[in-house]
Formats: structure tokens, C-alpha cells, sequence
């Protein structure tokens, strides 16, 4: 792993609320890039009765953000980040295709090109990019934070937060799990979000690779799950 730059819109002045103001609003449940449609796999788990209550739904979610895919976007957005920043290394079309490539079924490729492209027409009014015909989410969102001045960990920070509070969104409609019981589990994986976070913000493109086996196979169990609320 190498230290990552995280310079810029860290600190309590203006400048640096100013940038936590773009990067609340990116990430909002309200920012129409259509993330309540995607279920990342999570229904067709649910459907299967490996995820029935909260306690399962933790696991799941901290299993991602720190060995599966999730974790892969938070290393996808860092490296992103970085090709924006000062410390520029990477070939952007290198990172374009390897994010486009490390999507373990069709429908997990089309939720982050699908994301990627909605998050880049969204983000118009601060001069977001969509970086070609096929860019994927985590690698557009870290790209526009770098240029906008959002220091790398709070990125990610919100990165993370956004992908868990997406997948409890789903589990409170599917289990049903309630409300109450989404928000504890969103308070149980606060220590996840720091953990996952630090350990993205050092992080390169070889610590790229994913354990969440179970979560692979629920994602390409999805794609003939009938009947089905979700795209993914």
C-alpha cells in the first residue's frame, strides 16, 4: 500500500465546508442518480434466506465494504482521486477499463456504468465529465472530488456510507427489517466505515480482489430471480 495524497477541503474554513457541502450533496439519497434501484445482488440473498434479520444484514455489508466489492470501489475511487490529484500515475483508460472489468457479473457491470453515467449527467452544474461512453461510478465520483477540492478520506468516507445505507435501504423493504432495525445496523458498521476508509486511503490497484464469494453468487443468482423489485 502507499500513503495516499488526501490534500484539499480537510480543514474547518470555508473552503474546506464548502467542499464537504458538494460532497453531502453527491452522495445524498437525493442526488437522482437512481441508486434505490440497484440492490447490488442483496434480493436475490434475501430471496435465498441468507440475509433474514439484522444481525445477517451487518455481516453482509461489512463483508463488502472491507473484502468484496464495495471494497473495490472505495480502491477504485482512491486511485481515481489520485489520477485527478497532484500525484497523478495511473493511465486513466488503464483505470477506466480495469474498473469496468473487476465487476464479477453483467448486472454488477451495468449497476457501476449505469451509477456512473447518471452520477456524471447529475453532477453537470459543477463541470462533472463522464470520461467517455463507460466510466464506473466510484471512478467518476473520485475524479470530480480531487478536481472539486474533497480531500480523499472524506470520499470515501461518504463512498461507504452511501453503498451501506443503499443495501439497508433495500433489507428494510425485502426482509422486511423495519426502520429501527436499518438504523442500528448503520450504527453497528460506523467502525466499519473508519476501518475501510484508512485502509482505502493507503491503498493501490494491487489491493484490488474480493472474498465476498456468497455476495458473487447472489449477484448472478439475481439476473434470473423472478419476480424481482430491483434491477440488480
Amino acid at each position: 500500500m502507499a500513503e495516499g495524497d488526501g490534500r484539499g477541503g480537510s480543514g474547518e474554513g470555508s473552503e474546506g465546508l464548502a467542499a464537504l457541502a458538494r460532497l453531502l450533496t453527491w452522495t445524498s439519497p437525493a442526488f437522482p442518480i437512481g441508486a434505490f434501484a440497484y440492490s447490488h445482488g442483496l434480493e436475490a440473498a434475501i430471496a435465498h434466506g441468507q440475509v433474514r434479520d439484522g444481525d445477517a444484514l451487518f455481516i453482509w455489508v461489512e463483508t463488502l465494504l472491507l473484502h468484496g466489492s464495495g471494497w473495490n470501489d472505495l480502491v477504485f475511487l482512491a486511485g481515481a482521486h489520485r489520477l485527478r490529484g497532484p500525484n497523478a500515475g495511473t493511465d486513466w483508460t488503464d483505470l477506466t477499463e480495469l474498473a469496468r472489468a473487476s465487476a464479477g457479473s453483467a448486472e454488477r457491470r451495468r449497476e457501476t456504468l449505469d451509477l456512473g453515467r447518471a452520477f456524471a449527467e447529475a453532477a453537470a452544474p459543477w463541470g462533472a465529465e463522464p470520461e467517455g461512453e463507460a466510466t464506473a461510478y466510484p471512478v467518476v465520483l473520485g475524479a470530480l472530488a480531487a478536481r472539486e477540492g474533497v480531500s480523499l478520506r472524506p470520499a470515501l468516507l461518504a463512498l461507504a456510507h452511501a453503498f451501506a445505507a443503499n443495501l439497508v435501504g433495500v433489507a428494510v423493504r425485502l426482509v422486511p427489517l423495519g426502520q429501527r432495525e436499518g438504523v442500528r445496523v448503520m450504527r453497528r458498521l460506523e467502525p466499519v466505515f473508519e476501518l475501510a476508509t484508512q485502509k482505502a486511503a493507503i491503498s493501490t490497484l494491487d489491493d484490488l480482489g474480493s472474498a465476498a464469494i456468497l455476495s458473487d453468487i447472489a449477484a448472478l443468482r439475481h439476473e434470473t430471480l423472478q419476480p424481482r423489485l430491483f434491477l440488480t
